[in-house]
C-alpha cells in the first residue's frame, strides 16, 4: 500500500507542480503575442495530445520529471514574415523577461493558495512544552527547566513544535545568541533565555535542531510495547515481535518508550541483550544495534516503534483561520519558506550546511507518498514546500533555468544588446554542467539515505 501512495502522490505531486509552473509561461507568452506550439508535461514519447483553436499542441509525456512550453522562435527554424511579430526572439526584453519570470511566480502563488487552504482547514497542534533538559546540555545552561512552554525563538511566535522547529533551522551553522520566550504552564508570567551557539550544528549530516540543544519534547508516557519493526533493522533480525513488551535492556528496565529510545541512542554498533515479556513469557534476545549519523550525531538505531499515545486535551491547541486571515497567513508562510530555503542554499554553498541535506528524486517520492498517506493537510503541506523549492531553483542565476535567461536578459537590458551567441552557448555549457553535478550529487544522498 505504501509503494502505491508513493507512486500516486509523486505523480500528482510532479504533475501539478509541473503544469503550474509551465503554464505560468504558457499565460503570460500568450499574452505577449507570442505563439506557443508546444505545451508539454513530461518528457519523451507522447502518451495523450490535443490540439487547440489556436494550433497549439498540449502534450503528456511519458517520464513525469519536468515539462516545456516550446515557442515560435526564429534561433529554432525557419518562420514564414507574416509570423514574425508572433516569435518569441523578437519580443522586448521586458516581455521576453515577463515570460520566463511567469513560472516560478506561479509556483510561489500556488504555494500561497495551498497554504491558504491548510490556514482555513486550521490544524491541532502539540504545544511545545519542555518534558526534559539534558544535563550539560545548552538548554540547561541557558536556564530552561522541564514544565516551560516556548512561546518564541527568535522574536517569532511558535504554537507548536513544528515552529520551534522551523526557527531554530534558520540558525543552523550559526554562531551566537539565540532567544527564547518561555512559561510555565501554571502561570502566565513570561521570561526570556539566551542560548548561545557555536557554529551550531555546522556541517551535520542528519541535523535534529531540538534534540541538540539538550530539548526533549513533552509527551505521553507510552508502554514500550512493539508496534512497527524495520524489516531491516536489528530488532527484526534479533526476533523481536510486533506486540512484544521490552522490559530490560542489558539489564536496565524500561519501563516507558522514552527511556528505550535514551537508552538505544548512546549505543551505535554496540551488542546489547534485549529481554522482552511475550505472551506471559519472558525472553532474553541478543542483538547489535545499527548505527545512524556520523561524528557527534552518532546514534544507536533499534528499528522498533510503538502506537502513539493518547494526549491530553490542555497539551493539544486547534489553530485555524478566517478567510482574509488566511491569505495573510498564506502570504507569510509563502515568504517565510522561500527565505529559508534560500538561507540554506547559501549555507550549503558557505559549508554551513552539508550538502547531504540535499535531497532528489527519491527522497520525494519516499516524502510525497509518507505525507499523501498521513492526510490531505500533511499531502498539502508537502506540496507547498516543493512549489516554492522548485520557484527558487528555477530562479537560480544558471544558465539552462529560467534564472539563467534572466540574467541574459537583465545584461542585454542594461547593455542594449544580448550577449553573443557564442558567450551564451558557453554560459548553456556551464550550466547544465552545474544542473547534471547536483543532480547526481543529490542522487547519490538519496542513495546513502536508502
Amino acid at each position: 500500500m505504501s509503494a502505491l501512495y508513493m507512486l500516486v502522490g509523486t505523480l500528482i505531486a510532479l504533475g501539478v507542480l509541473v503544469t503550474f509552473h509551465e503554464y505560468g509561461h504558457f499565460w503570460v507568452a500568450r499574452r505577449c503575442g507570442v505563439k506557443v506550439l508546444r505545451f508539454s508535461v513530461g518528457f519523451g514519447s507522447p502518451l495523450v495530445r490535443w490540439h487547440d483553436r489556436h494550433g497549439t499542441e498540449f502534450v503528456i509525456a511519458a517520464i513525469p520529471l519536468g515539462g516545456y512550453v516550446k515557442m515560435l522562435d526564429e534561433r529554432e527554424g525557419d518562420v514564414p514574415p507574416a509570423m514574425l511579430d508572433q516569435t518569441f526572439n523578437r519580443k522586448t526584453v521586458k516581455q521576453r523577461f515577463a515570460i520566463v519570470s511567469a513560472g516560478p511566480v506561479a509556483n510561489f502563488l500556488l504555494a500561497l493558495v495551498f497554504f491558504w487552504v491548510l490556514a482555513l482547514l486550521g490544524s491541532e497542534q502539540i504545544r511545545p512544552v519542555v518534558g526534559a533538559v539534558e544535563v550539560g546540555s545548552l538548554a540547561e545552561e541557558a536556564g530552561l527547566v522541564s514544565g516551560q512552554e516556548i512561546i518564541e525563538v527568535n522574536g517569532k511566535p511558535t504554537s507548536g513544535w513544528a515552529e520551534v522547529n522551523l526557527q531554530l533551522i534558520r540558525r543552523l551553522g550559526e554562531s551566537g545568541s539565540l532567544e527564547m520566550r518561555v512559561r510555565n504552564l501554571d502561570s502566565s508570567q513570561e521570561q526570556s533565555i539566551q542560548l548561545q551557539l557555536n557554529d551550531w550544528l555546522r556541517g551535520a549530516e542528519d541535523p535534529d535542531p531540538i534534540g541538540s540543544l539538550g530539548i526533549r519534547p513533552w509527551r505521553p508516557a507510552i508502554v514500550p510495547v512493539v508496534a512497527q519493526l524495520d524489516p531491516e533493522g536489528p530488532a527484526q533480525a534479533a526476533g523481536v515481535r510486533l506486540g512484544d513488551r521490552l522490559v530490560s535492556l542489558d539489564g536496565e528496565p524500561l519501563q516507558e518508550w522514552q527511556e528505550v529510545i535514551d537508552r538505544v541512542r548512546v549505543l551505535p554498533g554496540k551488542s546489547a541483550l534485549l529481554e522482552v515479556e511475550r505472551e506471559g513469557r519472558y525472553l532474553e534476545l541478543p542483538l547489535t544495534l545499527a548505527a545512524r549519523g556520523e561524528g557527534d550525531d552518532l546514534r544507536g538505531y533499534l528499528g522498533a516503534g510503538v502506537a502513539g499515545g493518547e494526549w491530553p486535551e490542555e497539551m493539544l491547541r486547534t489553530v485555524s483561520y478566517g478567510p482574509l486571515e488566511a491569505v495573510a497567513e498564506g502570504l507569510r508562510r509563502t515568504w517565510s519558506m522561500s527565505l529559508l530555503t534560500l538561507d540554506s542554499l547559501k549555507k550549503m554553498l558557505f559549508g554551513e550546511l552539508s550538502v547531504k541535506n540535499l535531497s532528489g528524486p527519491i527522497t520525494i517520492a519516499k516524502v510525497a507518498g509518507a505525507s499523501a498517506q498521513s492526510g490531505l493537510g500533511d499531502f498539502l503541506n508537502f506540496l507547498a514546500y516543493l512549489s516554492i523549492s522548485l520557484g527558487i531553483l528555477n530562479l537560480l542565476p544558471i544558465p539552462v533555468l529560467d534564472g539563467g535567461h534572466l540574467l541574459f536578459y537583465m545584461v542585454e537590458w542594461v547593455r542594449g544588446r544580448p550577449l553573443s551567441d557564442k558567450v551564451q552557448g558557453w554560459g548553456v555549457q556551464i550550466g547544465i554542467s552545474l544542473v547534471i553535478g547536483v543532480m547526481l550529487l543529490a542522487l547519490v544522498n538519496d542513495i546513502g539515505r536508502l
